[in-house]
């Protein structure tokens, strides 16, 4: 984790001083976890998930809350302020900040969508089958859960057929029984650094 770290610092920025990283794939596929991993290598970058930005009523049409609270701050050097989003109360909260950083993730359904891909330095993609990936979700988020997981595959499913980020992706990310495969993805452009495999211990193999 710690050589995709170093890669993603080395990189142009992409946002105004920051360098936003889009991590997508189906609901359920591992996003947030690996994530949080990457941030942690990142010596505690900040994370925007994109459940805070979402809602019951706009599960995919929030790109105006996101350009006018994230990313127009940020490309000018300025922390941004959000308001997350609470699924159980059905309510915004009040602003939260993220701050500029050299390193920015941006992680959820739709990180890779054709409005947000200009403003990224790469998008990864968490290659996990979407039928797969939405049991996992439908098992992590338990059966009280079931008509809104039942609404949502119809949303996503029809998000990516409209507005795929898949072909555009980078890097593909893949979770191994020892950490996470790095390979390049269909939008990325062959390079000697483009093939990397992540492991959970100390070091990471070429």
């Amino acid at each position: 984790m710690r050589d995709l770290a170093a890669r993603l610092r080395r990189l142009p920025p992409s946002l105004g001083p920051v360098r936003l990283i889009g991590v997508d794939g189906h609901a359920g596929s591992g996003k947030s976890t690996f994530a949080g991993q990457l941030a942690a290598a990142l010596d505690g970058a900040p994370v925007l998930h994109l459940d805070d930005i979402a809602s019951h009523e706009q599960l995919f049409a929030w790109t105006d809350r996101i350009m006018a609270q994230v990313l127009r701050p940020l490309a000018h050097g300025e922390s941004a302020h959000y308001t997350p989003y609470d699924w159980q109360a059905r309510a915004f909260g009040a602003p939260r900040p993220l701050p500029v950083a050299p390193v920015v993730l941006l992680e959820g359904v739709g990180a890779g969508r054709r409005t947000l891909r200009p403003h990224l330095a790469r998008l990864l993609w968490m290659e996990l089958p979407r039928e797969e990936s939405w049991t996992r979700g439908r098992q992590r988020d338990g059966a009280e859960q079931r008509e809104f997981w039942d609404g949502w595959v119809e949303a996503e499913h029809a998000h990516f057929a409209a507005d795929p980020s898949r072909p555009h992706a980078d890097l593909l990310v893949s979770q191994t029984p020892k950490g996470y495969e790095v390979l390049p993805g269909p939008g990325s452009t062959p390079g000697p650094d483009q093939n990397v495999t992540l492991s959970d211990g100390p070091s990471a193999l070429w």
